[in-house]
């Protein structure tokens, strides 16, 4: 079997989940044309935890609407992927000796079922999802896509969903315009990502006042260095849904 590539895609708004715009398009091809994976792990910005990982180890996990303020067509979405609990105790192992909580009703939530339901709409391939244990460094995090990276060797794909940008606190959302430093900052991660200078993407704090206001609170930003971890050296890396709207970036990152 070959080894299954690695994605980051940014979500940007649920409503992406139910509507024809350029995003959903993007990901609805690459569900087509990616080779179809035996199971995905889910790195979702909307999971957080504190002091240990967790994982959705449900055999039918629920879709959790953990939003408000949307139209009831979105809150009436059910994505109802099977769970894969075999999966979720394969993941407990690869990062011990690190406490990993098998969650037993855990269901996915929008950042991860929003960009699903477009790339596999039959919802026919298991799912299992993984917390972001906030008590870790930023480090952990990616030294742990590290660890999980032989599920690619498993036909595992490995999946991120987040942004790369995201400060809704500077949104004018009755004139959304792109914001200069949210625009300059995606651009220097893509440079720094195809430099394959991951350590600059980990210290992040380091990259200065455009870094500090582009990743904020950083759960968003946090499921991109499992992808960067997961990758192997020297593999193909591209970008997709490559645009930032407002302090969203909707760039989405394939590797291999």
């Amino acid at each position: 079997m070959s080894r299954t590539p690695v994605l980051f895609l940014g979500h940007g708004s649920p409503m992406n989940a139910i509507e024809d715009n350029a995003w959903s398009r993007d990901w609805a091809r690459l569900g087509r044309e990616l080779p179809r994976p035996r199971a995905i792990l889910m790195v979702s910005a909307h999971w957080e935890t504190r002091g240990a990982s967790a994982v959705s180890a449900a055999t039918a996990p629920e879709t959790i609407h953990d939003f408000g303020g949307f139209p009831q067509a979105l809150f009436d979405v059910q994505y109802r992927a099977p769970g894969d609990p075999a999966l979720a105790a394969r993941v407990a192992e690869l990062l011990s000796p690190d406490p990993v909580v098998q969650h037993p009703t855990r269901g996915l939530d929008h950042g991860a079922w929003g960009v699903l339901k477009p790339m596999y709409p039959e919802a026919d391939i298991p799912v299992v999802q993984l917390s972001l244990d906030r008590g870790r460094p930023d480090r952990w995090h990616y030294e742990a896509g590290r660890r999980l990276a032989p599920l690619r060797d498993e036909g595992v794909m490995i999946l991120g969903s987040g942004d790369i940008v995201h400060n809704l606190r500077a949104i004018d959302f009755r004139r959304p315009e792109t914001l200069p430093w949210a625009e300059r900052f995606n651009d220097r991660a893509k440079a720094l990502i195809l430099a394959g200078d991951h350590d600059a993407l980990i210290d992040w704090r380091g990259l200065g006042p455009d870094a500090e206001a582009s990743i904020n609170s950083a759960e968003h930003y946090l499921p991109l260095l499992y992808v960067l971890g997961a990758a192997g050296k020297d593999e193909p890396i591209s970008f997709f849904t490559d645009d930032v709207w407002a302090a969203i970036s909707m760039t989405g990152v394939k590797v291999g």
